[in-house]
Parts: C-alpha cells; structure tokens; sequence
C-alpha cells in the first residue's frame, strides 16, 4: 500500500469494518438512552479516546510504527478514517429513524459520537488486515 493515498480498497474495509459494529449498536435503545444523558465533558473524552485508540491501532498496525516521516499522511489517515465512520454512523442511525438532526440536533450528535466510538475500532482493524 501506498501511504501517500488513501485507495478505494482502503475506504471501502473502513466503511466495510465500521458497518460491522456500527450497525448492532446502532440498533440498542442504552445507546439512544445513553445520547440523551450523557454530558459534553464525557462526550468530549469519548471523542478523544476514539482519536486515541485509532491513532494507536494505526501507528503499530497499518504504519507499523515507521511514522517519523510521515506524520502528516498518519494524521490525516487517523483523521479520514474517523471522518468514514462518522458517514457510516449518520447513515445508518438515519436509516433506522434514530437521527434527529432536524427536530434534535444536539441528541443527533451524541449519538453519533457514541456509535463511532465502537464503530471507529472495527473500522481501523478491518483498515489494516492487507497491510505489510
């Protein structure tokens, strides 16, 4: 693989590996519950953890810790995947009706933000399976 671009096989094991667990989660009433309590602060750590974690997964799996010269193309790798899972979460919570971008905004976008958590963990798994 290249690492100065990101090819249609990549995205497609993103989108392929954030559907897989997006899609169950999506589908449980603690996660639409869990976006109506849940305060910013904690939000704010489970963005965080997210961009962690898929920081993490891609430095051993997919650079495989060669990142020194390439940061740039790591963090925008980090940051296109999480960008992919969030797509992947706002079309699946819209097909199952459970997105109320319109009439809940803020309800929409916790939920979103929960859902990826998980979501973003497959997404980079299944993102490093083919790599060298």
């Amino acid at each position: 693989m290249d690492f100065r671009k990101i090819d249609f096989e990549d995205l497609s094991q993103v989108i392929i590996g954030s559907t897989v667990l997006s899609v169950p989660i999506a589908f449980t009433e603690e996660a639409w519950n869990l976006s109506k309590t849940i305060p910013f602060l904690n939000l704010g750590i489970i963005v965080l953890l997210t961009l962690i974690f898929i920081g993490l997964y891609a430095w051993k799996g997919i650079f495989q810790g060669k990142v020194k010269n390439r940061m740039a193309t790591y963090i925008k790798r980090v940051l296109i995947d999480y960008g992919v899972t969030l797509i992947v979460v706002i079309i699946v919570l819209f097909a199952l009706n459970k997105l109320p971008l319109f009439s809940d905004p803020l309800i929409a976008i916790k939920r979103i933000i929960i859902i990826a958590f998980p979501a973003s963990m497959g997404a980079i798994v299944v993102d490093s399976f083919d790599k060298e």
